[in-house]
């Protein structure tokens, strides 16, 4: 009798295992493509791209004043590099707006915004706190090399500048300290390139979001760094300007990666 519970048990739980989305391998037609559609669904709802565009910016802003008041004006820099990796997380909105437009439902504030909320409390806000977890390594790591480097001495931003540019401790400590960052932003670009999107999208766990963005990474690693290249040098440059350049960057990078999902993971059969 235990053998054939046991047995009905196993076959269950094996029957309402949902099977692992299924991806296909990226092209560069599929990055332009999808960056096309992702500007079409900004020029259709701009209202939308520039609010969270804007949430993304001002966030900044308050991150990099907060620095220069606390006399850490050296995090700037770091804060701004560090900053793009949260950057998946603010875009849910935009990711639910594109998925409106794409299955013909009317856009409106309180879906959008009630779906960002709803979201937060799921699996989606396991996927924040693993961003969030590397965002806070990223800057620990900074911290750790600036004491290793220069001591715990303060510096006018002349002087921090000065050292960094023209002396060699200087140039090993952004070597190393951009090689530790551009190995953080990999992994997390593998694990949320398409796991976000995904989690909207679909009753997954995190984990499997997680597997299933890697894989996409790893099935086609030269179209998905290369985008990924590419995300990183706009956010970078939209930065610079006191992060003003992302009410518009976000919104379009928000966009594409709905798209670039949409091309990349094959639809759900029909239950």
């Amino acid at each position: 009798m235990t053998d054939a519970n046991d047995a009905t048990i196993a076959a269950a739980t094996t029957q309402d295992r949902r099977p692992d989305p299924q991806v296909r391998a990226a092209t560069v037609a599929d990055i332009g493509e999808a960056l096309a559609e992702g500007l079409r669904d900004f020029q259709a709802a701009p209202l939308y791209g520039l609010f969270f565009g804007g949430v993304y910016a001002l966030g900044g802003v308050a991150m990099a004043l907060a620095a220069t008041a606390w006399g850490m004006i050296y995090l700037v820099y770091p804060l701004a590099a560090g900053f793009a990796l949260i950057g998946p997380f603010v875009a849910v909105g935009l990711y639910e707006v594109s998925r409106r437009r794409e299955k013909g439902e009317p856009l409106g504030w309180g879906p959008v915004l009630g779906v960002v909320f709803a979201q937060s409390r799921r699996e989606l806000g396991w996927m924040a706190f693993v961003t969030l977890f590397i965002f806070m390594m990223w800057m620990y790591q900074v911290r750790l090399l600036i004491a290793l480097f220069f001591g715990f001495q303060s510096f006018t931003p002349d002087e921090l500048l000065r050292i960094l540019l023209t002396t060699p401790e200087g140039w090993l400590f952004l070597g190393i300290g951009h090689l530790v960052g551009a190995i953080l932003s990999v992994i997390l670009y593998s694990v949320t390139v398409v796991s976000f999107p995904l989690l909207l999208d679909r009753e997954v766990d995190f984990i499997t979001a997680m597997i299933t963005s890697v894989r996409a990474v790893t099935m086609s690693p030269g179209p998905m760094l290369g985008w990924a290249a590419i995300v990183v040098a706009v956010l970078l440059v939209s930065c610079a300007p006191m992060f003003l350049g992302l009410f518009v960057a976000l919104p379009i990078l928000g966009h594409t990666t709905w798209r670039l999902y949409r091309r990349l993971i094959v639809e759900a059969p029909a239950a």
